[in-house]
């Protein structure tokens, strides 16, 4: 008798099916509501970031978001470059010079201020994290890496069918839902600190306040500023900061897949034509 029957295999497989659907979906949940999924223009395997949202979104960051929150991983010059914003170069200029940057030390051993560079780096509202707890109560996360950092592991079998429709939105799609999920009527149960949102990750209560209002911010491009508008497009630059080289990232893939198809074409017509005199 065969040491495992198909029968056995079988119902250990169940089992483990059965172990493992309430697990990821547990870890799927991840203490929050689960994120609005949104159309971005950037999704897909053919999707590219839009560049007039990527602008929309900046200026939220800039005019609301960088007060509190850094962006220390992403240069100024990187404003200009393909497939981001695309800012002109007169502009990031400008842009860069309304921050002032520590450098130094001079000829006399002291650190001074000087207006910021192409080459620099967005500088951090706070010196260290220790000042930034103190000032606002907790700690501001940075934004560089969030639309990847805090995107949501969906679990089975939502990771599967990811890969065959090439979906990688739930960072953007958690953002915004975060910021549009904000409950201004929720009372907090006795004991409960911060503000209700139930799309928050850790928790229902985000020490954040609600940070986004209907007409708070004037778009020149006559886009609806409404707090769903704003929050797509802040979402929409926080993921270009996280992967800034998706476009041509994409690009590169299309003309891999299209070499892989021609060239296998090419091989099947060659083992046909070498093969096609011998007997077989």
């Amino acid at each position: 008798m065969a040491l495992f029957s198909s029968r056995m295999i079988k119902r250990v497989l169940v089992a483990a099916l059965v172990a493992i659907v309430p697990a990821t979906a547990a870890l799927a949940a991840g203490g929050g509501k689960a994120p609005r999924e949104q159309d971005w223009s950037f999704a897909g395997f053919f999707g590219t970031y839009d560049t007039a949202q990527l602008q929309r979104g900046f200026q939220i960051y800039s005019e609301n978001c960088s007060a509190c929150h850094a962006l220390s991983r992403v240069a100024f010059r990187n404003l200009m470059e393909p497939g981001g914003p695309e800012f002109s170069e007169a502009e990031v200029r400008a842009i860069a010079a309304n921050y002032f940057i520590e450098d130094g030390p001079d000829s006399f051993g002291d650190m001074f201020e000087r207006p910021g560079r192409l080459s620099d780096r967005f500088p951090p509202p706070f010196p260290n994290q220790e000042a930034a707890v103190a000032a606002m109560g907790a700690y501001p996360p940075d934004f560089s890496l969030l639309a990847k950092a805090r995107a949501p592991t969906r679990g089975f079998p939502n990771f599967v069918f990811d890969i065959f429709t090439g979906y990688a939105e739930n960072g953007p799609d958690y953002i915004y839902s975060l910021l549009t999920g904000y409950d201004a009527d929720h009372v907090n149960p006795e004991g409960e600190l911060g503000h209700y949102n139930p799309y928050f990750v850790n928790g229902e209560y985000i020490a954040m306040a609600q940070p986004l209002w209907d007409g708070m911010h004037v778009y020149q491009d006559g886009s609806p500023e409404t707090i769903s508008q704003y929050s797509k497009d802040v979402s929409a630059f926080m993921m270009w900061a996280a992967e800034p080289h998706l476009n041509a990232r994409k690009e590169m893939g299309f003309r891999v897949m299209a070499f892989l198809l021609i060239f296998g074409s090419l091989v099947y017509m060659t083992k046909r034509r070498v093969w096609s005199t011998v007997e077989h």
